[in-house]
């Protein structure tokens, strides 16, 4: 008798979303989708509004990246005021936001490790639900969860520090930003008192990446073999081909590490990539272009940048990054659960730009803005903590937008988290009787590996309990479970 399984919503993610899970009579998996279940309408709820809001009012699409979309609207509204497409601004400008988007990473990705997903690594897969959270790591590893509370505290300082507050913060104007850090600030920020200091949160972040390769070591079996499969990656990287989270051009390889995307430029990006909509998410699905729907998809995020970069231009993060590299013979990573080695090495080189950037002159004084010929039409593209966001606006003669795209990150995401659902529910729900909460939370682990923020991708409404519900092949419910 054939089944479905619902697991609704995912659980340890930021937004709302379900996994439908298809059996057929022998109790096998014929289908899985990942359903993005809330409403967007971002890209309408701006037209009609003056440009120079568009920094301020696109944030609201989420609170745990905000600053992401912050920049990048300023990126793109940079285009349009005659600022250039982001090495265009004043050193002071350009070194504020860079501070305050390496802060956005630092403080999301630490989130994100040590809240969300470190509590799959510390108990299992297989552990109690009720231990399996950031307060059973409390309970259990202190350390670790003060080390986790404690870093994401100082991105956010930093992001209080160069945006004016934690979230929602007003620092990017069209043209560079409307402070400078005060000496107060960045004597703080640089020698504070432990461990709200730059060097001691690059000794917890060496720490951070030593805890996950010793628990690869002795978990490699889990974390090699869990949600393989081949894919594209795509994610911007410096002229030069280094990590560059804030600027640079178009790169894509494919699964071998070939180049598909030939270092473009971010302001042809709709030359290169299209978005497909599919019946059943509210979420589209991005591919390039030249490849088509079925074969064009891609990853971003973490992973997908370590396999696009040639290097990273911070010394512990390089070298860090060449051990990574030489564990798959420096071809790409195609393990989804290596997204967090990927992740931790940011959090690195993060905090190796964080310190870089307090030291600098240039945050303490001159110019703010900068300014040009004015246009109607900018592309403001930047790594965010999940992957590359993409931000584009049209306005009209009277400064109110007329057209606005936003591909953000998880959208970038949506196939690759499908192929992630599809390999793990074949691997633990294959031939079952019954399906354990072991198996859910398993489909939930390769989900959360690419850390979605469906609120980005989409925008909230309504209340999501986790509901499990089993159908058999008339569709007749046979089965229902709900956890809070």
């Amino acid at each position: 008798m054939g089944r479905k399984i619902t697991i609704e919503p995912v659980t340890r993610v930021e937004g709302h979303g379900k996994v439908t899970i298809h059996l057929d009579d022998e109790g096998n998996v014929a289908q899985t989708r990942l359903h993005i279940v809330e409403f967007r309408g971002f890209e309408r709820f701006v037209q009609g509004r003056p440009y120079w809001e568009m920094p301020v009012l696109v944030q609201r699409l989420c609170g745990i990246c905000p600053v992401s979309h912050h920049l990048a609207a300023a990126k793109a509204l940079d285009v349009i005021v005659g600022a250039g497409t982001g090495d265009g601004l004043t050193p002071t400008g350009e070194k504020m936001r860079r501070l305050m988007h390496y802060g956005q990473i630092f403080q999301s990705h630490s989130l994100h490790f040590f809240h969300l997903a470190s509590p799959d690594m510390v108990f299992g897969i297989d552990g109690d639900p009720a231990l399996r959270n950031i307060i059973g790591v409390a309970l259990t590893n202190k350390d670790l969860a003060v080390q986790g509370v404690m870093m994401r505290k100082y991105g956010q300082e930093i992001i209080a520090a160069t945006a004016g507050k934690k979230i929602h913060g007003t620092g990017a104007i069209p043209g560079g930003i409307n402070k400078h850090l005060s000496e107060e600030e960045r004597d703080s920020l640089l020698k504070g008192t432990d461990p709200m200091n730059v060097d001691k949160i690059i000794d917890w972040s060496v720490e951070a990446v030593a805890w996950f390769k010793n628990y690869h070591k002795k978990n490699k079996d889990f974390i090699d073999n869990f949600a393989v499969f081949p894919s594209s990656h795509l994610s911007i990287v410096r002229k030069d081909g280094a990590m560059d989270l804030y600027h640079g051009v178009l790169r894509a390889v494919d699964h071998e590490g070939n180049k598909i995307l030939h270092d473009v430029d971010c302001q042809n990006y709709l030359d290169y990539i299209d978005e497909e909509v599919r019946s059943w998410s509210y979420m589209k699905f991005p591919y390039l272009k030249e490849y088509g729907k079925s074969n064009g998809w891609y990853t971003v995020g973490p992973l997908a940048r370590l396999n696009t970069a040639d290097f990273i231009p911070t010394p512990l993060a390089q070298k860090e990054f060449e051990e990574y590299k030489a564990y798959t013979n420096g071809k790409p990573n195609n393990m989804s659960m290596h997204m967090h080695w990927a992740r931790l090495i940011e959090i690195l080189h993060s905090a190796e730009m964080m310190k870089e950037l307090l030291m600098d002159p240039d945050i303490v004084k001159g110019e703010l803005l900068t300014r040009g010929e004015k246009c109607n039409k900018g592309i403001g593209v930047l790594e965010a903590p999940r992957g590359t966001l993409f931000h584009h606006y049209e306005i009209n003669d009277n400064d109110q937008v007329i057209m606005a795209n936003l591909i953000v990150s998880t959208t970038n995401n949506n196939q690759p988290m499908n192929e992630a659902v599809n390999f793990v529910a074949k691997k633990y729900m294959n031939g079952q009787d019954e399906i354990t909460e072991p198996m859910m939370n398993a489909v939930e682990v390769s989900i959360r590996a690419y850390d979605p923020c469906l609120s980005c991708a989409t925008h909230a409404f309504g209340q999501m309990p986790l509901e499990v519900s089993l159908y058999n092949a008339r569709e007749e419910l046979i089965d229902y479970k709900m956890r809070s």
